[in-house]
């Protein structure tokens, strides 16, 4: 066996044991990066721009930063997205650096905006008829260059030979139907480089950590049909329409994983970052009801079928924790790993204990403005507090874009020489 197959049994194992609430080796550290190899190493020339319209080339910065600083996983997305579809296709839902009249400057990661792809009073066409709606409603709402595609028809009404399809030979629905054929050509020459990126990366000795990804059908909803002030307002005014739009969208998401149940992926670990659930942002009970229920009977057949569901928090989750906890305990310990971006880490892990890892713990603030000894101390009082007995991961408070090089340094050098197993 190679050196690299020996460090990638051994980082996976690391990995897979502080899952299975196991005490490794040494404590795990894998912080999520997004950016920060583009500015660990500006002599490569590679921005955020550069990861969108030239993977090969993004990939050179973080094999570079995979190389160096020895992660226990491959955590990062930055070129899953691809620059040269999005122009052909247009999306109307974000914004990107490279994009013809963008004021986003090369560096910026993407821009998302608000807009109410789905009416409120849609709900039962976009249930009643999911692939009508996406093809004829939301498509040529979400993407520019796929206007005309409304028009498309398939008339059943004399069904002689061809003439059912006599509606396609429109000039705008053969030119949105063009438009597709041509984007399918562009995004898979783009997965293909992110795919051999990934492989590469295990080659060195790296793997992924995770193999596929979701959302929250209460995010789906919000993020990309009715928007945040849609969603808003539709949890006053009809909840029981998004309760039964969440249990469709998750019943769409338990199908596509049902089908990669004996798909050979490198590791069986789905990511699910949870965009609006956050304190403050909706009561407890439409937290229970409308965002967690649906959500909750996904990860339920995810770990059925033997896949850790990694559940990513964003912003203040301190009113739910004690509720997740509650939830959680429904499944077999070491079922799931969740990440918090904020909170008192010693009390989370004591919540957890037994339960499921967490991950998180080091602010993108202190590494970015904090000095060298204050992320020495911030790392030993994480592995003092959370790494005992297994079932921590250290990492940033999330996607790490900026921060000072000797930080970095310090992070990985006090994990790797504090947190091995005592």
């Amino acid at each position: 066996m190679s050196k690299n197959q020996t460090m990638y049994e051994l980082r996976l194992k690391r990995f897979e044991d502080a899952i299975a609430l196991k005490e490794p080796d040494t404590t795990p550290v894998a912080p999520w990066v997004d950016g920060l190899p583009y500015f660990l190493y500006p002599e490569l020339g590679v921005t955020h721009k550069t990861a969108l319209y030239d993977h090969a080339k993004a990939m050179e910065a973080h094999i570079r930063y995979h190389r160096e600083f020895e992660p226990d996983a491959n955590c990062t997305n930055s070129m899953f997205l691809c620059g040269k579809a999005a122009d052909f296709l247009e999306p109307t839902m974000m914004d990107w650096p490279g994009r013809k009249g963008t004021p986003l400057p090369d560096e910026s990661i993407y821009q998302m905006f608000e807009i109410e792809h789905m009416r409120a009073d849609e709900y039962d066409e976009l249930i009643g008829d999911y692939s009508k709606f996406i093809l004829t409603k939301y498509l040529p709402r979400a993407f520019k260059g796929l206007r005309g595609i409304e028009n498309f028809r398939i008339d059943p009404s004399v069904c002689i030979m061809n003439l059912p399809l006599t509606p396609i030979a429109a000039p705008d629905v053969q030119g949105a139907l063009t438009k597709l054929i041509e984007y399918g050509r562009i995004q898979a020459q783009a997965d293909e480089v992110f795919l051999k990126f990934i492989g590469g990366m295990i080659d060195l000795g790296f793997p992924p950590i995770f193999a596929a990804y979701g959302e929250s059908p209460f995010d789906v909803i919000s993020d990309y049909f009715r928007g945040t002030m849609g969603m808003l307002y539709d949890q006053v005014e009809r909840p029981e329409k998004i309760k039964e739009a969440c249990a469709f969208f998750a019943d769409i998401q338990i199908e596509k994983y049902v089908a990669m149940k004996d798909a050979p992926l490198p590791v069986r670990r789905v990511f699910f970052p949870l965009h609006k659930g956050m304190d403050g942002f909706i009561s407890d009970e439409q937290y229970r009801d409308l965002y967690w229920a649906p959500f909750h009977r996904i990860l339920a057949r995810l770990i059925d079928m033997g896949y850790t569901p990694i559940i990513y928090t964003e912003g203040s989750y301190e009113t739910r924790c004690a509720f997740i906890r509650e939830k959680l305990l429904e499944f077999p310990p070491g079922s799931c790993m969740i990440h918090f971006e904020s909170g008192d880490f010693a009390a989370l892990k004591k919540m957890f204990q037994g339960i499921a890892c967490i991950f998180g713990g080091v602010p993108m603030q202190m590494l970015e403005y904090a000095e060298k000894d204050k992320i020495v101390d911030r790392v030993k009082y994480l592995i003092d507090n959370c790494a005992a007995g297994g079932g921590y991961v250290l990492d940033a408070s999330g996607a790490i874009e900026i921060a000072k090089r000797e930080n970095i340094e310090a992070m990985f050098e006090t994990a790797r020489t504090y947190g091995k197993a005592r």
